[in-house]
């Protein structure tokens, strides 16, 4: 079994789309092998993919590489993926199976209180972030670099607690198809729209933000 790195936090309506949408996910990761595979929920909102037959090893590693698996256990020195929980003046709290804390001075994103880089970075509530597990643990540098990235980039506007199909839909929906690139899908029900050069990451978070009932960030391109 494989406990996906992502969160199923919506219920009733939502919660079945969401997974009918993991669904399709996994198929089309592991779908041409030989194996057959069940999904399920924890009672911490990982799902989980119980996978059975001939390439069931291949299986588990291609879920593994795509989602991020959520461990037993940690050993030193080794990069694990937790869903971002809490942010405080202390640092960023991450779930990973169990509660990380990783201080202030261990995230490694510049200047700045960890409320102030929660916004500037775009980052929203059950955004999959990869850590090495240390004493104390600290965001991996991967994810560091991943991060400042976006900040080099055209703009975002992440969104969480909406599947990608949804994201699009409420772009189009509001008049802006045109002003972005793609949606980047970062867990399963966490989104970065990916603006196009010129457009206003503020500004089209004002027209998509009364559709979505999410928590949605800009990333605002650093000069």
């Amino acid at each position: 079994m494989v406990v996906l790195a992502t969160k199923v936090t919506v219920h009733g309506e939502a919660r079945r789309r969401a997974l009918d949408g993991l669904g399709s996910l996994v198929a089309d990761s592991i779908g041409d092998l030989e194996v057959s595979y069940e999904i399920g929920v924890r009672h911490d909102e990982f799902p989980t993919v119980t996978v059975t037959g001939e390439d069931s090893v291949v299986a588990r590693n291609v879920l593994r590489e795509r989602w991020g698996e959520i461990s037993e256990g940690f050993e030193e020195g080794e990069t694990y993926v937790g869903t971002l929980e809490s942010w405080d003046e202390d640092g960023f709290v991450l779930d990973s199976g169990t509660e990380i804390e990783i201080p202030t001075d261990e995230l490694g994103l510049g200047p700045g209180s960890p409320e102030r880089l929660v916004e500037r970075f775009g980052l929203v509530q059950h955004l999959p972030l990869r850590f090495v597990w240390d004493d104390p643990p600290r965001l991996a540098d991967e994810e560091r670099d991943r991060l400042f990235e976006w900040t080099r980039g055209t703009g975002r506007v992440n969104v969480n607690n909406a599947t990608r199909g949804q994201v699009r839909a409420t772009v189009n929906r509001a008049g802006h198809a045109q002003d972005i690139v793609t949606v980047e899908r970062l867990g399963l029900l966490e989104q970065s729209v990916i603006c196009r050069e010129g457009t206003d990451p503020p500004g089209l978070l004002a027209a998509i933000g009364h559709h979505l009932p999410s928590e949605l960030r800009c990333v605002i391109p650093q000069s």
